[in-house]
């Protein structure tokens, strides 16, 4: 988590941010959500509605009223189906009829190693998945979604969620929770898989954008150092992890608990789970190796 900063907007009004572009923050402050989930609404007559956010009244009431004379929600996209995303997606479209956009289901695009996970017994990475979520219309990475002044560029960016999308908007990204301003993203498998979180990452910094705005907090406008500061950040901790297998071989748990030890007890499952997602990208570098199936009780050792 980054130092704290002013980022602290009423819940349930829409703010503007540039030409076009509103934000209304959810009301569901949390240690996972920072302040609430952004919705963005986009567009001066047709309206995007990008990630209507958890199923609350007083937010689906929040985003109807923020409609002016002469607008209306036309599409509903959402970037992934965690419970802090998603659920609000079909209340919104009951009451506006506009159809839901989507990459898929809850299972969408997760990677062959963490199907492989799943397939073993393990369960979900612990952030809440919407499971009962489905969209209208499928997109896919590459594909281009069409209103009357905008369009959105729909890139697929799985690591924090298989099912996670970006969306850019001439130079501006809407990257949802795999860049933030105010926390590093969680990648917490079977849900994520930092394998591809590592490869959007590099994707993303490919580009040249002016604004990153997130699922969380303020808008982050050096999206290039911000990436570059992810980068390095998970750089580090895998060198810690390999540091760490260099004394004695270990569990994810028993990591975790060398290398976090200033971190509260009751976080250490969180830290647990982000060691393990760097010890199944390490095992797919071939730089560690687990005794019998990889898993997050299994014993890792190094190799490289």
């Amino acid at each position: 988590m980054q130092a704290p900063d002013d980022f602290n907007p009423p819940a349930g009004v829409a703010v503007d941010l540039q030409p076009g572009l509103r934000r209304i923050l959810a009301p569901n402050p949390s240690a996972m959500t920072y302040r609430g989930t952004n919705t963005y609404l986009l567009g001066d007559r047709d309206i995007a509605v990008i990630d209507p956010g958890p199923k609350d009244e007083a937010h689906l009431n929040a985003i109807l009223d923020a409609l002016t004379p002469g607008q209306r929600i036309s599409h509903i996209i959402v970037t992934h189906t965690h419970l802090d995303h998603s659920p609000l997606a079909a209340p919104l479209a009951k009451r506006t009829g506009a159809a839901i956009y989507a990459f898929g289901g809850p299972e969408a695009g997760r990677s062959d190693v963490m199907t492989r996970l799943v397939a073993q017994g393990m369960t979900g990475g612990g952030e809440g998945i919407d499971t009962t979520f489905r969209p209208d219309v499928e997109v896919a990475d590459g594909e281009v979604i069409d209103g009357n002044d905008w369009q959105l560029e729909v890139i697929h960016t799985p690591g924090h969620l298989g099912n996670h999308i970006a969306l850019g908007w001439q130079d501006t990204c809407f990257t949802a929770d795999h860049v933030m301003g105010w926390a590093s993203s969680l990648v917490s498998p079977p849900d994520g898989d930092l394998t591809d979180f590592m490869a959007v990452c590099d994707r993303l910094r490919a580009r040249a954008w002016s604004v990153f705005h997130a699922g969380h907090g303020a808008p982050i406008t050096d999206p290039a150092g911000r990436l570059d500061w992810l980068i390095q950040h998970r750089q580090s901790r895998e060198a810690q992890i390999l540091a760490a297998l260099e004394q004695a071989d270990g569990t994810a748990r028993q990591l975790a608990e060398r290398i976090y030890t200033e971190t509260p007890a009751a976080l250490l499952p969180a830290a647990e789970r982000n060691v393990f997602a760097h010890l199944v990208d390490l095992n797919g570098k071939n730089r560690v190796l687990s005794r019998g199936k990889m898993s997050a009780s299994a014993v890792f050792h190094r190799v490289a």
